[in-house]
């Protein structure tokens, strides 16, 4: 219980929720998440930073390019028990 309290605690903020949910479909550095979030790189970093820490995603370095991924299968699973009961009330 606590696990899941922590990961709805971290998506309940919109940036981090949107990078999340870029890294579904797959690995990314800071700057290819950059422009689609909306955000300044500082900004970006910071929220990564809070995911890392949070266990929800891992990061690994490859020459000057930090790349992050999800860490945490439990994140994908409520992410998509959430989208199909949205999917579900939208009808």
């Amino acid at each position: 219980m606590k696990e899941s309290l922590k990961i709805f605690k971290a998506l309940c903020d919109e940036t981090r929720l949107r990078i999340v949910e870029l890294l579904l479909e797959q690995e990314r550095c800071v700057c290819e998440l950059v422009p689609p979030v909306g955000r300044t790189q500082s900004t970006v970093s910071i929220q990564l930073s809070k995911l890392e820490d949070l266990g929800i995603v891992e990061s690994r370095r490859e020459g000057k390019s930090i790349y992050y991924r999800l860490a945490n299968k439990k994140v994908v699973k409520i992410l998509k028990i959430a989208d199909k009961k949205y999917e579900k009330h939208k009808r």
